[in-house]
């Protein structure tokens, strides 16, 4: 998952301007009680960013496409 990715999906998933909210300022205790853009800007991978955010915020499986079914999301490690 790139970047750009990451943020095409948080916007889908959240809207726009709760995603940016939730990405600058919830802290994920699974990443160490860093912020996805934190996370993000330490190198951690786009796909574990996303994946730790959805669990923290108990999103499904089925709702961490953003609705669109042909967009192929990186399984958790």
């Amino acid at each position: 998952m790139r970047l750009r990715e990451f943020y095409a999906l948080l916007d889908a998933v959240f809207g726009p301007e709760y995603a940016r909210t939730l990405a600058r300022e919830l802290a994920l205790t699974d990443l160490d009680s860093r912020t996805a853009d934190q996370a993000l800007e330490d190198g951690v991978d786009p796909r574990d960013v996303w994946h730790t955010l959805c669990d923290a915020m108990d999103i499904p499986q089925s709702r961490r496409d953003g609705g669109d079914r042909t967009r192929l999301i990186p399984p958790q490690r």
